[in-house]
């Protein structure tokens, strides 16, 4: 039997269509959260963002009301970086990415803390936070009184890698800054974290990211080995015009490339950006360069479902990098933007950047 060929533009489309980017939703933000299984949370304004762009009535109130309400949480999640999930999925995730954490940590702090035993180190943080909760700084002093030959930064950032914590709000609010609190996840969730299942995780992913391969689940999610898990799925099997394999859930529809897709603003480290390992389904290797830079991901611009520029918005200006002419939509979807975060006589500035 012939495996059908996926389009770049199917692709394009069917992944709008999951990330409710094809059309505004009218389902609840946490349902969204769901779907996209974790939110980026670098940048604490970010999801608020990302949420905005996919919703079709959402305040910041929504997002920061469910943050207070222990049903979305904020901590180290997918490749070991900071994410806003619903509890429920917070609780099955964050052990199934501990081998992640545990690879980062290494790599960043084993030297400065070879002569640490681990296990006493985890056990020291359970009982520094037990019914109550330590900002970093305060939680690193802490440790240093135990371990005061070891570089406080290293003692700090191994306390977060190896104990499941969260960042109680108001952390993660909308516009607020300060040192980052840790609370262990468990008392804050008042239930027990047990890993989920390598499929439960392929299957999430799918549901917001395919048609996919299994090496843009593992660029997702940090993890590795996962083509094994792939291969003895029951899963519809497709391939692209390269070649690659991509599978997806049996019963997930695909979109047609010629759907129109609107503009629409993305934040900072958006996922549907930085979730693949093949990511031109969204953007040319071109553009990647200039969006995605070292460590950071830049908010983007899509136009057509693809990037066409990248934007900032700082000191009352609205600065919009565009890589092609842009269509008029693009004003009218920055006004939004700027209503959204409270800028509406926000300056606009485009200027034509790299690329074709």
């Amino acid at each position: 039997m012939t495996t059908q060929v996926l389009t770049r533009r199917t692709l394009n489309r069917t992944t709008l269509h999951r990330q409710f980017l094809l059309a505004r939703t009218t389902t609840s933000p946490l349902r969204v959260i769901e779907r996209l299984v974790a939110v980026q949370g670098q940048e604490t304004n970010a999801p608020y963002i990302g949420l905005w762009t996919r919703l079709a009535s959402f305040t910041h109130d929504d997002l920061s009301d469910l943050l207070y309400g222990r049903q979305v949480v904020r901590g180290s999640l997918l490749r070991g970086t900071q994410h806003l999930a619903a509890a429920a999925d917070y609780a099955w995730l964050r052990p199934m990415i501990q081998v992640v954490l545990n690879r980062q940590r290494q790599a960043g702090f084993g030297r400065d803390t070879k002569d640490v035993d681990l296990a006493e180190l985890a056990t020291l943080v359970r009982a520094h936070l037990a019914g109550r909760t330590l900002t970093r700084p305060r939680l690193r002093d802490l440790l240093a009184e135990r371990w005061p030959e070891v570089a406080p930064l290293a003692l700090g950032w191994s306390a977060q890698a190896l104990v499941p914590v969260v960042h109680t709000p108001p952390n993660g609010i909308w516009g607020t800054g300060g040192a980052t609190p840790f609370t262990l996840a468990e008392e804050w969730l008042g239930r027990p974290l047990e890993p989920g299942s390598p499929e439960r995780l392929v299957e999430r992913y799918l549901a917001a990211f395919g048609p996919a391969s299994a090496m843009d689940v593992q660029a997702w999610s940090g993890l590795t080995r996962l083509r094994e898990v792939v291969a003895r799925m029951d899963l519809r099997r497709y391939r692209d015009e390269n070649g690659r394999e991509l599978v997806d859930l049996p019963d997930a529809a695909l979109v047609d490339g010629d759907e129109p897709a609107p503009v629409r603003f993305l934040p900072w480290f958006d996922n549907l950006v930085l979730s693949y390992a093949d990511r031109t389904r969204v953007m040319s290797d071109e553009h990647r360069k200039i969006v995605c830079v070292g460590a950071v991901t830049y908010p983007t611009i899509l136009v057509d479902g693809f990037v066409a520029g990248i934007w900032t918005l700082d000191k009352g200006v609205l600065a919009i990098t565009a890589f092609r002419p842009l269509p008029a939509e693009v004003m009218r979807e920055a006004a939004g933007l700027l209503a959204f975060a409270g800028q509406p006589d926000a300056r606009i500035t485009v200027t034509e950047g790299s690329g074709s």
